[in-house]
């Protein structure tokens, strides 16, 4: 006959299982307690970006610049509206062309008189840490294997990000240009209630 305490016990797999989910609670809570740390989340992440550099200085090797060009995409994605301007005025000149309504109101205001749209990111200031975080995690935590480290002259990769960041930030400046939005908190910040 089988006991009743048997089961008790589980599984190996529920054993592992609730310990992954223990494991995933206690990764969101140290997550929750850090995000209205902006500042010192960036300062930390500016903290390890220095240790992989200094790793790849001193350790003469890994200059595949992976992490640099992942780096710009993220910034990139930072800067971008959610509801690309342009996207819009291509979708409703299609509507147009179908014959269909052309009153929809762009995501971004075209007038003066038009009413305030909050800036929205197409990459929230959360994601952008986290995912930059996670990045030069892993990327420092490469450049301890041999497998990792691919002969490469590394001037040109250098010069290549450099005109790759060039001309992404010109085009995303005249993007921001021809559609008048600016991706930044600019000004005197309002503090409501505080004397």
């Amino acid at each position: 006959m089988m006991s009743s305490d048997s089961g008790a016990d589980g599984s190996p797999v529920q054993n592992i299982s609730a310990q992954y989910s223990k494991l995933q609670r206690q990764y969101q809570q140290v997550l929750d307690r850090w995000t209205p740390h902006m500042l010192y989340r960036w300062l930390g992440t500016a903290g390890l970006m220095c240790v992989f550099l200094l790793r790849v200085v001193f350790a003469q090797g890994w200059y595949i610049d992976a992490h640099a060009i992942y780096l710009l995409n993220l910034l990139l994605a930072f800067l971008q509206p959610k509801f690309d301007p342009s996207l819009q005025e291509d979708l409703m000149a299609d509507e147009i062309e179908e014959g269909g309504d052309a009153t929809e109101a762009s995501p971004l205001p075209s007038q003066r008189d038009d009413e305030f749209r909050p800036f929205v990111r197409r990459l929230p200031e959360w994601q952008f840490w986290l995912s930059a975080t996670r990045a030069t995690l892993v990327a420092t935590v490469c450049t301890t294997s041999e497998i990792f480290d691919v002969p490469v002259y590394w001037p040109i990769l250098v010069i290549y990000f450099f005109v790759l960041f060039a001309l992404t930030m010109r085009r995303q400046i005249q993007h921001m240009i021809k559609y008048k939005y600016v991706p930044f908190d600019i000004g005197r910040k309002t503090r409501y209630g505080s004397k």
